[in-house]
């Protein structure tokens, strides 16, 4: 019964996506919701870490929104850092009682915080069942590298230590996966291949498949970077994808499908600096910050508005005329210059021939 139950999340989360290829939702099957900004590294590509928020939302907040809008079947909780929020299992239980349809959890960890502690907490998100929960372990370069890039001496080590600990819940947890997120910069060029060879050789259980790639960017709303310069020059990050896609191997799972076309169009925009697939903000897909101010994506920095003002329900908010002039702006290709995954999975899904061919 839990098996046909999984099944048929699975194919609700796949007709909606098949179905926004021809027609607007009208509501969103899919919000990328930062918890905290609270975040214990020191990014030398983002500065969300400089941040003291205050006015976060509560649990009992996220429990309002979540019962006026119960129809997500993917939630990304991110950060920050999310396992600096103590409440962070409740959140995550708060979606699964409330979204009848939640097929898919995704959270990324910068492995900071003990180790553990978060593994206990991963266990008991994995015992909600949710039919698939994937984490994303943050990892941008080898040893010496990524600890200088992330600014905390031993995080590299601490990456390698979750790892084992996520692979050894996998054995009891189908439900589990996890892959390492790797942000290309100038600070990392030309190190990709080093870097998964010497996790290879760290964790013998890591194939190529094992590693997901995003270009570093500028975003205000998100990642308070504007101002910094880490942007890569030549053909440097080009090339880096054009090496992770020969050596994936080919696998059926849906999220392997879409990531393998994710990589060819980031390849694709890194070369043109142009979107190769329009968006689907406010239609597939959502923003919501910390403090429950909506936004098209994590990359456009236009408030569309806030949940408490509506008494926590989107529907006035993705209906409302800055919203509607959003769509516009998107069809007719005016929205900002930004590939990440946060958005990309579902602009693809939205385009299936795009990932076809």
């Amino acid at each position: 019964m839990v098996k046909m139950a999984e099944t048929k999340k699975l194919i609700k989360l796949s007709l909606t996506a098949l179905k926004s290829n021809f027609k607007e939702l009208g509501q969103p099957y899919k919000m990328t919701f930062s918890i905290t900004y609270w975040c214990q590294s020191r990014c030398l590509t983002c500065d969300i870490w400089q941040l003291r928020p205050k006015g976060e939302l509560t649990l009992d907040d996220v429990q309002k929104f979540a019962m006026k809008n119960p129809y997500f079947k993917w939630i990304e909780l991110t950060g920050g850092e999310p396992f600096m929020r103590s409440d962070v299992v409740e959140i995550a239980r708060t979606f699964k009682e409330h979204m009848n349809d939640l097929y898919l959890l995704t959270m990324p960890t910068n492995s900071l915080c003990e180790k553990n502690m978060v593994l206990n907490k991963v266990r008991q998100i994995l015992e909600l069942k949710v039919p698939r929960f994937i984490m994303t372990l943050s990892l941008d370069g080898n040893r010496e590298l990524h600890d200088k890039i992330r600014g905390v001496k031993g995080n590299f080590d601490k990456v390698m230590d979750m790892a084992r600990g996520l692979h050894e819940l996998q054995s009891t947890y189908k439900n589990l996966d996890f892959v390492f997120g790797y942000t290309m910069s100038k600070y990392n060029a030309g190190m990709l291949a080093k870097t998964i060879e010497d996790v290879k050789a760290e964790l013998p259980f890591v194939t190529y498949n094992s590693f997901h790639v995003n270009m570093g960017q500028i975003s205000d709303v998100y990642y308070k970077n504007t101002g910094l310069d880490f942007s890569i020059t030549g053909n440097s990050a080009s090339d880096e994808v054009k090496y992770l896609i020969s050596k994936r191997h080919f696998s059926a799972d849906p999220a392997q499908v879409i990531e393998g076309a994710f990589l060819k169009k980031l390849e694709k925009y890194i070369r043109t600096g142009k979107i190769p697939v329009r968006s689907r903000s406010l239609d597939a897909s959502v923003f919501m910050d910390s403090y429950g101010n909506v936004y098209p994506s994590i990359m456009w920095d236009r408030k569309i508005g806030n949940i408490k003002e509506t008494d926590y329900s989107l529907f006035p908010i993705l209906h409302c005329s800055e919203a509607n002039e959003v769509k516009r702006l998107i069809k007719e290709g005016k929205e900002p210059s930004a590939w990440t995954a946060c958005e990309a999975y579902q602009a693809l899904a939205g385009d299936i021939k795009t990932v076809i061919f």
